[in-house]
């Protein structure tokens, strides 16, 4: 049988595609080696999914081509997915930042695309594990997998990113996309935890649990985020780290400020004369005791309060408000949300992610170098690119 179009992967992106080239009678099959569809929105957001951001703007995701994002979800909004989602009868709530969740389970996106799908008569087959594509005589394409060959005249690949290797994760899409010539953008872990070396964890791992509020940057650029911050055995983690870990590279340092928006340095030089003088100076800090004991040793302070110098009160400041340290490294693919990297947008259209080089064949998703910020922002994408695809092929 000739497909009008195979996509491969049953994720976020490849269901939206297969949904909306369906819509349009166009003959689609949905391949996938796992044996669950969905399985990273089942698990996201702590298995509510958090499905998109309504404060979306193509200024928030990372490309070598920041503009590249603009016309998919400009097409497609978070408004759109919303009114999907609230259609299929989904409760959801915002819970912070713009961030939407179902207030039951994740599994109810899952299930909706799913009923798209077949209604639209678009076919998934699962435990399929596809291998080689190339191009037919016809023109066409042909998907060598362990049950046969399928073939189609377009094909989508939206297999997603190397993240999360234990439930499939592979660089297949990559591969693929570089035998038809397409340029790759090198691919890294993103939104994903920072580590140390063992001579700054020994500063670290006694804070292990402790979460704070904190406004992290990254050496050399503007860009700066004011979120939770969670201290780890491994390093540092939290909202505020995994969006810095998108920006970071590897010898720059992140600023940390433990408080932002207050100078506690300041506040307990003015304590001395507010008859605080004879308190230990950690314990004048209005920071978790653990916490304070620990930016007090990093400037190299002690004793009351009244003992400290102009010089030790702005040693101090640095020490809350300016930490500066380079991380070793990230934790890598096994935690890392997304991938960041992929297949070069220059070789991509923009309309209907088709690439320029190779007619019928689509990138979409995780697997095209495009990268939201944490807070369903990549979701997000994925809907927007997956319905520009399905409306081309």
């Amino acid at each position: 049988m000739m497909w009008d179009a195979i996509v491969l992967g049953a994720g976020a992106a490849g269901l939206m595609c297969a949904i909306e080239a369906a819509r349009r009678g166009r003959r689609v099959v949905v391949l996938d080696h796992a044996r669950a569809a969905g399985e990273k929105i089942r698990i996201s957001g702590g298995g509510r999914c958090n499905f998109t951001n309504l404060q979306i703007t193509p200024d928030r995701f990372l490309s070598q081509n920041p503009r590249f994002a603009r016309s998919a979800l400009s097409r497609y909004t978070q408004q759109d997915f919303i009114d999907r989602v609230s259609r299929a009868g989904i409760a959801w709530h915002e819970k912070t930042l713009g961030q939407l969740f179902c207030d039951g389970s994740a599994r109810q996106i899952v299930d909706m695309l799913l009923r798209d799908l077949h209604a639209a008569g678009g076919e998934l087959r699962l435990g399929v594990r596809p291998g080689a594509v190339r191009r037919g005589a016809d023109g066409g394409f042909r998907v060598e997998t362990d049950a046969g060959e399928f073939a189609a005249r377009a094909v989508v690949l939206a297999t997603g990113g190397k993240s999360i290797p234990k439930m499939g994760a592979s660089d297949f899409g990559y591969r693929v996309a570089e035998a038809f010539g397409l340029r790759i953008v090198p691919t890294r872990p993103a939104l994903v935890p920072l580590v140390f070396t063992d001579a700054q964890l020994e500063a670290i791992r006694p804070l292990a649990g402790l979460s704070v509020h904190a406004r992290v940057g990254v050496e050399g650029q503007k860009i700066a985020f004011e979120e939770g911050l969670l201290f780890t055995h491994r390093g540092l983690s939290g909202p505020s780290i995994l969006q810095i870990s998108s920006y970071w590279t590897p010898g720059r340092a992140i600023r940390v400020d433990l408080c932002p928006g207050r100078n506690l340095a300041a506040e307990a030089e003015a304590g001395r004369s507010a008859g605080l003088g004879a308190r230990d100076l950690a314990n004048v800090l209005d920071l978790p005791q653990a916490l304070a004991r620990s930016v007090v040793a990093r400037a190299g302070l002690s004793g009351r309060l009244a003992d400290q110098t102009r010089a030790g009160f702005e040693t101090l400041s640095r020490s809350i408000h300016d930490w500066q340290l380079v991380p070793a490294g990230t934790e890598g693919w096994r935690t890392a949300e997304v991938t960041a990297g992929g297949v070069d947008t220059r070789d991509l259209d923009a309309r209907s992610l088709s690439a320029r080089s190779v007619p019928g064949l689509h990138v979409v998703g995780e697997l095209v170098d495009v990268t939201g910020w944490l807070g369903g922002y990549n979701f997000q994408w994925a809907w927007s690119s997956g319905w520009a695809a399905g409306q081309a092929v």
